[in-house]
């Protein structure tokens, strides 16, 4: 499938599966996975159509959705031995799931690629927002046909926008850095706003792969960076392991990653 007929994929199952239950879910619709870890019929559905569609087209890849992954954590093993070596996907069928389930606009559906340990492709689709983004390695970064590149953070650190998804980092700062605000807490959301200037840095307590594999390509092909706080690159196979890395910090370019990076670690303490 080229890109424009994945996304179009996309955009036809958040339009059939996901839209028509945005502000109409019923009670027995929603349900925990874990204590405050929401799912919808929404999510189980859109990342079933999904996947089968990308199985039948590329039937030797493994396909890592989180829903499935809940499921069966085993499946996390066949995705990083398929993406270290072949081919393999990751689908998050709504991102910003309690976002959606409490009626804000402000949730996605994200599709990524990867090829031999690297994300070759990635999609965000936005249904409430009316917006798409694709990347393709090499190939740049683009919002509904318009290529994209995150604006000039400038010299001043002290003039940049920080943001975070951890409740409790917010509010907290870094030498030099104004404290940290809360970000959309739908990494859907997140990539794209920092791609179009709403944010210079996004600092996350976690890296699993269908959250940030779409993300990282949109944002480094944009001209950003994403990395551990140790400088390592992101790593969408190894995302169990961030806790050796630190924090995955996004930013607005390398030279802005550079900065912040070495300070990240220390919001890790309490």
């Amino acid at each position: 499938m080229d890109t424009d007929a994945v996304l179009e994929l996309i955009a036809d199952v958040a339009a059939r599966v996901i839209t028509p239950r945005f502000r109409s879910l019923t009670s027995d619709e929603v349900s925990e996975k874990n204590p405050g870890d929401l799912v919808t019929i929404a999510d189980r559905e859109a990342e079933v159509e999904l996947t089968a569609a990308l199985l039948a087209a590329y039937p030797d890849a493994v396909v890592l959705g989180e829903e499935a992954y809940a499921g069966d954590p085993a499946l996390a093993d066949r995705f990083t031995a398929a993406a270290r070596s072949g081919h393999a996907f990751t689908v998050d069928p709504v991102d910003g799931t309690k976002n959606f389930v409490n009626g804000s606009p402000d949730h996605a559906v994200m599709v990524a690629e990867l090829r031999e340990g690297l994300v070759t492709r990635a999609w965000i689709h936005q249904p409430q927002h009316g917006r798409s983004y694709v990347a393709e390695r090499g190939a740049g970064t683009w919002r509904d046909g318009e290529r994209l590149t995150v604006p000039e953070a400038g010299d001043d650190p002290a003039a940049w926008l920080p943001v975070t998804s951890k409740r409790r980092w917010r509010g907290r700062g870094l030498p030099g850095l104004r404290p940290f605000e809360l970000t959309w807490v739908c990494c859907g959301l997140d990539y794209p706003s920092l791609i179009e200037g709403k944010a210079t840095i996004a600092l996350y307590g976690n890296g699993a792969p269908w959250d940030h594999a779409p993300g990282s390509l949109l944002v480094t092909e944009a001209g950003g960076a994403t990395g551990g706080a140790d400088g390592s690159p992101y790593d969408p196979t190894r995302a169990h392991l961030l806790d050796e890395h630190g924090p995955l910090v996004v930013a607005a370019s390398p030279a802005v990653h550079a900065v912040v990076a070495p300070l990240a670690g220390s919001l890790v303490a309490p």
